[in-house]
C-alpha cells in the first residue's frame, strides 16, 4: 500500500471549500486523469480515469462525511484505494485542505509510477488546481451537507 499526504491553503471560507469538494462531478475540471465522475447515489460515485493511456472504471463510496470537517471514501471495485480529505479553518477567509490517500498499485506501470513519485506529483498538481478552481470562482458550484457516519468496525 502506498500512502500520499498533501495539503493546500485556499483563500475561501471552510464552508466554501468543503461544499465544492462534495461536488464530485466537477473533479475532472481540476484532477488530471479523471475523465468523468457520475454521482450514482448520495454516497456512491462511478469514476472513469485515463492514466498513461489506460482507461479504468470503478465505483467509490463515501464511508464518512461531516460538513466542514471531512469526507472519507474507499473504492468498492477496481483499483484498491481509500482516503480522507479534511478541512481546517485558518481564519474567516482561508482554509487548509488536507488529503491523505492510500492506494495499492496494480500493474507494473502503476508500481513504477508510485516508486518514481509520479502519483505524488500528480496529486500535488490536483491540489494546486483545486486551489485555482475554487479561488477563481470564489463560490462553490453546489453543496451536499449530509452527515455520513463511519460504519461500525467488525472483527
Amino acid at each position: 500500500m502506498t500512502t500520499i499526504e498533501k495539503s493546500v491553503d485556499v483563500d475561501v471560507p471552510v464552508t466554501t471549500a468543503y461544499n465544492q469538494w462534495t461536488q464530485f462531478e466537477s473533479f475532472p475540471r481540476f484532477m488530471e486523469g479523471v475523465e468523468s465522475i457520475t454521482q450514482l447515489t448520495p454516497t456512491r460515485t462511478h469514476w472513469v480515469t485515463k492514466v498513461a493511456g489506460a482507461q479504468r472504471e470503478f465505483d467509490a463510496e463515501i464511508t464518512e462525511q461531516h460538513p466542514d470537517e471531512r469526507v472519507a471514501w474507499r473504492s468498492v471495485d477496481g483499483p484498491k484505494q481509500a482516503g480522507v480529505v479534511t478541512f481546517h479553518r485558518l481564519d474567516d477567509r482561508s482554509t487548509r485542505v488536507h488529503l491523505q490517500m492510500e492506494f495499492d498499485p496494480d500493474t507494473l506501470t502503476e508500481k513504477a509510477g508510485a516508486a518514481l513519485g509520479v502519483v505524488d506529483h500528480r496529486i500535488s498538481g490536483d491540489m494546486k488546481r483545486f486551489k485555482e478552481f475554487i479561488e477563481g470562482r470564489g463560490v462553490e458550484t453546489g453543496a451536499w451537507r449530509d452527515d455520513v457516519n463511519r460504519p461500525p468496525q467488525t472483527r
